[in-house]
């Protein structure tokens, strides 16, 4: 039976363990050349290793194709050296699966800038270095034959950065930026063919397992086609489709797949309005404007009385 993403070539980074594992599984499954990134560090982005070469090998017993690659996200040269692997090894690059992301959560009070800035550095500087990477090529591409090329990207968000959540100023924010990253790239890129959503997963894995790896199963140690609500990689089948030919008119989404349910969010909009009739606003009176205008009655289109 054809997969969805025959003839596809796909760039997953942080694939060697849960969510990015999964992803990588399921679109090698679909039928897409997956290179596997992964730096191979701990889950607070200590150290290196060869993680990678263990889903490579798990992708190839089952007759796909795989290559593995231990760059860092976080830096220019070697996410260049990546895609452009991925172009040497396979001819193309049709999707990019931004997965790759460490935690170091504390309160703010006792957050050192490093950990805020190494959680930056991976999660959005890695993003946003990698679809640089591709999108150039892409617009190369375009350029050089009929105005579009076929490109996907799907960022990673997480409920920490739409919803907030204690102990993950870095983390939250870093996912934030990534939300406004993808709504921004799929403005930029659509001229070109190219679709940017963001999936959302849930459930649980190593970083949100608070470090205890020897209890959270990798997705390919789950039995075939179980459900397990804490099973991460259940967004891995939306992301798959998210890069299908299927998916050509979706772009600019933040979609949440948890468990067995598919969320599409809605982002920041206007949700409730007061207006100050052309007057500029008393600083005395907003009491009351916010007590009661907006926050009380959640009402649109209050105007102020007198």
């Amino acid at each position: 039976m054809p997969g969805l993403l025959d003839g596809k070539v796909a760039i997953v980074t942080g694939a060697a363990h849960g969510i990015g594992r999964g992803h990588a599984l399921e679109l090698a499954k679909q039928g897409a050349a997956v290179v596997v990134n992964d730096l191979g560090t701990t889950i607070s982005g200590d150290g290196s290793g060869r993680d990678a070469d263990v889903v490579v090998d798990i992708i190839r017993s089952r007759g796909g194709r795989a290559i593995a690659d231990y760059g860092d996200v976080g830096d220019e040269d070697q996410v260049e050296a990546l895609v452009e692997r991925a172009w040497t090894e396979y001819g193309r690059v049709d999707i990019l699966v931004n997965n790759a992301g460490i935690v170091r959560d504390r309160a703010i009070w006792n957050m050192p800038v490093t950990d805020f800035d190494l959680v930056m550095r991976v999660h959005v500087r890695g993003t946003w270095l990698a679809c640089r990477s591709v999108a150039r090529r892409w617009r190369t591409n375009a350029k050089a034959s009929t105005g579009t090329t076929y490109g996907r990207i799907i960022n990673t968000v997480s409920g920490a950065g739409l919803l907030g959540h204690f102990g993950q100023s870095n983390y939250a924010t870093a996912k934030s930026a990534i939300a406004g990253l993808t709504l921004t790239l799929s403005l930029e890129l659509a001229s070109i063919g190219v679709t940017v959503n963001a999936i959302g997963p849930g459930g649980l894995t190593r970083l949100s397992a608070s470090g205890k790896d020897d209890v959270v199963p990798e997705p390919d140690e789950r039995p075939e086609d179980s459900f397990d609500p804490l099973d991460a990689s259940l967004c891995s089948p939306v992301v798959a489709w998210l890069a299908s030919e299927q998916a050509s008119q979706i772009s600019g989404q933040v979609i949440r797949a948890i468990g067995d349910k598919i969320y599409l969010m809605g982002g920041w909009t206007e949700d409730a309005v007061a207006c100050s009739n052309e007057q500029r606003w008393d600083a005395t009176r907003l009491g009351e404007v916010f007590g009661t205008e907006i926050f009380g009655t959640r009402a649109r289109g209050l105007r102020l009385s007198g």
